[in-house]
């Protein structure tokens, strides 16, 4: 603006000249040219000044990209270990949750089979002391029976004779065979359970009638009573060693559930505690990490703000530039044609041409057509323009109305183009409508295949680093047992010289200290028989003194380097332990984790190998209605709006040719009245 401002003065000062000085118009042109150099040096120097700008801030964006791109990395990986380590914590939460219910239930049901246990062999011990008691009875019954009814068997006949049941009959054999009160008491009870049984309609009782004919059937029927006395307490020692099997059974597993419970408890506990530390690590470096992210995320946006504004500076004081060369060169243009040539703008002026009005009609209207065909790339209507000029001229020279059939020309072309138009309408409906469905296909497939790939991606990228982690971390603790060796070999070798280096000071010292003790007893006598050379002596003495002092002082610090050396070795021997315990424990949980994660990548990969092979089906079919509806030279959008243009200047067209069909008449009105008639 200030290039064209002073460019204004030049023109002023150079309109205000006196008249006799060379040609005006060649000098505006001059100071224009000069003018038009002079913007665009400075045009150059400012392009060259911000393309160093503009490589710095690439430089610098690059940069920050990459730390942000870094960071995020960071930030991805700690924030998956994280919730990786969450959803560790909350399955150990409750699988602790769930051990320890579980041992309560085993512990409970352990103690309710005991007390169950011990009821059943109580009730076993009462059942079979009863049975036993009731099989000897029967035995020593059946005994007494036999050895009583042998001795008196008349007698017993005639008794048994007037016995009416088993039971009249017992009690004439047990009177007659002296059976103690409680024996008795107990058969009787016996044979009383089995009359009732009788009574009862048991299928297995003995007939009674039996009891009539002869005395045999009495102990055929306290033998009865014995078998199944007996059968009832092998039954019931039998029911016993199985309900013992059984329980001891259970016992045994219900103690190895508790046992293993207990054990996978603990497991699960410092399995708890370890994660709980991995997280809290985790949650602090990602702190550290997000704040380091956000502050290079700050700069990015900073450096990128700072660039803009340089940018849209630059750009307005090009933009302004060249709107002002624009404004120099057309206005050169405009006063060179409109100073220059043969007097042409003249001659039209005042009809010096001798053109008719039919030819000036017939080059605005076709050249119309053309220059709209040009625009809108139209070979149709470049054709039309070829049919125009064609009809116009034979038109004329036959006689006939040219405006006429150029009318028709354009009408039929303007009806063609809106049948094709509604044509494209209808294949566009279509078109659009299975399009938009295959895309929404495409989109849904590739974009499950994207998660897919994101989460091969980072599960990959995560295996990857943990991979290189164990390597790294397995280098560490070769590089830790290599220093360590090295380490105890020096301090082996160091103790080796401060033990040496110890006895030799503490010999020589004692020796300068007796040393120092002759020469001191020696010249603090008396009673010397010739003159000592006590003043040399008295140096020497004190010189001695120094050397005692610098060997004490020396052998303080071989023996202080030594507790610090032994102090430093122990404190660094700890933490290399602390450390190797650390690094082993990494190397394991990483190596388990790159194990689960190479898992879940194989089961991901044949998941979007499925995907893919649907994606691929759909791809099939859209590729064929891209064929069919976009497979052409320009878009459905494109051909509409170049349609459109062509109607709209069609119908311009035919105005002009309205337009000029007045001018035509009104110009052959003119010529019949004369020139003068104007």
């Amino acid at each position: 603006m200030k290039a064209a401002s002073t460019a204004a003065l030049a023109l002023c000062l150079l309109l205000s000249a006196p008249s006799a000085q060379a040609n005006p118009v060649q000098k505006v042109i001059q100071l224009l040219s000069d003018l038009e150099a002079k913007i665009i040096k400075e045009g150059e120097e400012a392009q060259k000044i911000y393309e160093e700008f503009a490589e710095w801030c690439e430089d610098r964006s690059k940069d920050l990209m990459f730390e942000i791109k870094t960071g995020k990395g960071e930030v991805a990986a700690l924030t998956a270990t994280i919730e990786q380590e969450t959803t560790k914590i909350g399955a150990l939460d409750a699988e602790i949750e769930e051990l320890a219910a579980g041992i309560a239930v085993d512990e409970k049901d352990l103690a309710a089979a005991r007390e169950i246990r011990a009821k059943e062999a109580a009730d076993f011990a009462a059942e079979e002391k009863d049975l036993d008691e009731t099989v000897d009875v029967l035995h020593r019954a059946i005994t007494i029976l036999e050895r009583e009814m042998a001795k008196s068997k008349g007698l017993t006949l005639v008794q048994l004779k007037g016995a009416s049941s088993v039971l009249e009959a017992l009690k004439v054999v047990v009177q007659a065979s002296a059976f103690s009160a409680a024996d008795t008491a107990r058969l009787t009870a016996l044979v009383q359970r089995s009359a009732q049984a009788e009574e009862d309609g048991d299928a297995g009782a003995p007939d009674p009638e039996a009891y009539k004919t002869h005395s045999g059937d009495i102990v055929a029927t306290l033998q009865g009573l014995l078998d199944k006395a007996q059968e009832q307490l092998d039954s019931a020692r039998l029911k016993e060693t199985q309900d013992l099997h059984n329980f001891e059974l259970m016992e045994l597993t219900l103690e190895d559930e508790i046992k293993f419970g207990t054990k996978e408890l603990g497991e699960a506990k410092k399995a708890l505690a370890e994660a709980g530390a991995i997280k809290a690590q985790a949650e602090g470096d990602l702190t550290v990490t997000a704040k380091a992210l956000a502050a290079s995320v700050a700069a990015l946006a900073e450096l990128h703000k700072d660039c803009m504004e340089k940018a849209n500076v630059y750009e307005e004081e090009t933009k302004s530039r060249s709107e002002e060369l624009k404004a120099l060169a057309m206005a050169k243009k405009v006063i060179t044609e409109a100073t220059s040539g043969d007097g042409g703008a003249e001659d039209i002026g005042y009809g010096l041409n001798q053109v008719s009005l039919l030819q000036v009609s017939d080059s605005r209207v076709i050249s119309f057509v053309r220059d709209l065909a040009r625009k809108q790339n139209s070979p149709v209507l470049a054709q039309l323009a070829i049919r125009m000029a064609s009809v116009m001229r034979y038109s004329a020279g036959a006689g006939e109305d040219p405006f006429a059939k150029v009318k028709g020309l354009i009408k039929d072309l303007i009806e063609r183009l809106l049948a094709e138009g509604e044509a494209e309408a209808k294949e566009k409906a279509f078109c659009d409508t299975e399009m938009a469905e295959t895309a929404a296909k495409k989109e849904d497939k590739e974009m499950e295949i994207a998660k897919l790939n994101a989460a091969i991606d980072r599960m990959s990228a995560r295996s990857a680093q943990l991979k290189d982690e164990v390597a790294a971390l397995q280098a560490e603790l070769a590089k830790l047992a290599a220093a360590q060796a090295e380490m105890d070999k020096i301090r082996l070798e160091e103790h080796a010289i401060f033990v040496e280096q110890k006895a030799e000071m503490e010999e020589g010292l004692q020796g300068v200290k007796l040393g120092l003790k002759i020469l001191r007893e020696y010249y603090a006598k008396e009673d010397k028989a010739h003159d000592a050379a006590e003043g040399a002596a008295t140096g020497i003495i004190g010189l001695i003194e120094v050397v005692e002092s610098d060997f004490t002082k020396s052998l303080a610090d071989i023996v202080a380097t030594e507790e610090t050396s032994a102090a430093e070795y122990d404190r660094q021997t700890k933490e290399n332990e602390i450390l190797k315990t650390t690094m082993e424990q990494d190397v394991k949980y990483k190596s388990k984790e790159a194990k689960g994660l190479d898992e879940q990548i194989a089961e991901a990969t044949s998941d979007r190998a499925n995907v893919q092979a649907e994606l691929d089906a759909v791809l099939e079919y859209l590729a064929k209605l891209t064929d069919r509806c976009v497979a052409k030279p320009m878009s459905y959008e494109e051909r509409t709006r170049r349609r459109e243009a062509e109607i709209a200047g069609l119908k311009e067209a035919l105005e002009i040719l309205e337009g000029e069909s007045v001018l035509l008449q009104q110009g052959s009105a003119r010529r019949l009245r004369g020139p003068h008639a104007a």
